[in-house]
């Protein structure tokens, strides 16, 4: 969008009304009327972006870096016995480590920020054989499926 009130800075610089710029920029009338009130009283610098929208981060970069690699280093690194990151261990750790306190269930967000992905461990029986389920997949599936009595019926 910032990009869209930088074109129109110079198309009201030029007397196009409101909703020329509107035109030809591809937005509505009521948004190009806001930038004209904004351009008529601070000119260009004042359609320029403002920043991101939404309350300040609560970490620094360099707390978060710092939190990362905690979680890269592992639970049982951070002394938890078994070797899985919940929420509510994430958020003592965010606690413990910078001070900051965190909802458990706000902190997916922060996670998902930082490039982690929500993975479980697929549980396997100790006794499962690849050999034998390949082999009984090949040979005795195709024999349990149902097939048409004759090739020309579907």
């Amino acid at each position: 969008m910032e990009k869209r009130r930088k074109k129109a800075g110079p198309l009201f610089a030029k007397d196009c009304s409101a909703p020329e710029v509107a035109r030809r920029l591809g937005v509505a009338r009521q948004v190009a009327y806001r930038w004209k009130n904004a351009w008529d009283q601070g000119g260009s610098p004042a359609l320029a972006s403002k920043g991101p929208a939404g309350p300040k981060a609560k970490l620094t970069v360099a707390q978060t870096q710092q939190v990362t690699e905690a979680l890269l280093a592992g639970p049982v690194a951070q002394g938890y016995k078994t070797a899985l990151w919940t929420l509510p261990r994430v958020a003592a750790l965010i606690q413990d480590l910078t001070g900051v306190d965190y909802h458990p269930g706000h902190v997916w967000r922060l996670l998902g920020a930082s490039g982690f992905t929500c993975q479980r461990r697929e549980r396997r029986a100790v006794e499962r054989d690849e050999k034998a389920i390949r082999r009984w997949s090949r040979t005795e599936l195709p024999a349990l499926k149902k097939r048409p009595a004759n090739k020309d019926e579907p």
